[in-house]
């Protein structure tokens, strides 16, 4: 029984790999064959096309499929524009396979590793190498990262997944970057006013709090956000931790500026306008 829980996991799990293969591989080559063509296509028909061909294939007792990057390219290059020249490489493989298996097994597995390199240099994008002087070198991490778990694993999905995380990470590294925060004091009312500019989530929320001097001796702090956006739970709890230190120093904080989805998601995460959540925190409730 053990044995049959752990198989089927297994057998899960490899589905569902190759569901995330096949589909990384269709949005692909739907995204080179639009750059080749200058067109635009439907991925969300796509997607939903191929999936329900392999349920139909998978009923017959056939196998999964999906569009192919290096068939596609090859046929673009070739002049093929429309569905004939699809039709005709789908109902061609479909004889072969059917009909001619017995000549087809026949072929010298090196013509086939001749034809497979052939098209590897046709499809490969030699203008990437000459771009890694050029590209800033997070892009290229991420290009080269990709391209070697892929090679490394044999699994796309794997190697689409790092890449996706590490572009992700840069890509918030970068924009913590542009966050900052300006002020300007109004010594006649003893106001000090902080201007925030910029986006507030969980990788900039330090570079946030260490904008505000809790020290100085005004009577009221303004926090004006009409220029910055607060994204994630992080991003709340730094600014509830502004506005009690303030408080704790004896100064009026006030908020101005909060757009919609801040609003948002300041009125539902937020402590600092919640006296009973605070006695909470303050009494180590």
């Amino acid at each position: 029984m053990r044995t049959d829980h752990l198989c089927s996991k297994a057998a899960c799990s490899n589905y569902l790999i190759v569901n995330i293969v096949g589909l990384l591989e269709s949005l692909m080559t739907a995204t080179i064959v639009d750059d080749l063509t200058d067109t635009a296509s439907d991925k969300n028909r796509e997607c939903k096309g191929q999936g329900l061909a392999n349920i139909g294939a998978g009923l017959l007792g056939g196998m999964a499929g999906c569009a192919m990057i290096g068939q596609s390219v090859i046929n673009v290059k070739s002049g093929g524009r429309g569905r004939l020249s699809t039709f005709i490489a789908g109902t061609l493989l479909l004889i072969m396979v059917v009909f001619l298996d017995e000549w087809i097994s026949k072929t010298p597995m090196a013509a086939l590793v001749a034809v497979m390199i052939m098209v590897s240099i046709g499809t490969f994008s030699w203008r990437s190498i000459l771009n890694l002087k050029e590209y800033p070198l997070s892009t290229n991490i991420v290009m080269l990262a990709t391209v070697v778990v892929v090679v490394w694993s044999h699994n796309l999905a794997l190697g689409v997944f790092v890449g996706v995380l590490l572009a992700s990470l840069f890509f918030a590294n970068k924009i913590s970057h542009f966050m900052y925060v300006e002020s300007i004091l109004d010594e006649a009312n003893s106001t000090r006013t902080y201007r925030v500019i910029g986006q507030v989530f969980f990788n900039s929320a330090d570079k946030f709090n260490a904008a505000f001097d809790f020290k100085e001796a005004v009577d009221k702090v303004v926090i004006d956000l009409h220029r910055a956006h607060f994204w994630d739970i992080t991003s709340v709890a730094a600014l509830d931790k502004v506005v009690i230190k303030f408080r704790r120093e004896g100064a009026e904080v006030e908020l101005i500026g909060m757009n919609e989805a801040t609003t948002t998601i300041v009125d539902r995460f937020g402590i600092h306008d919640k006296p009973e959540e605070i006695e909470k925190i303050l009494g180590g409730h």
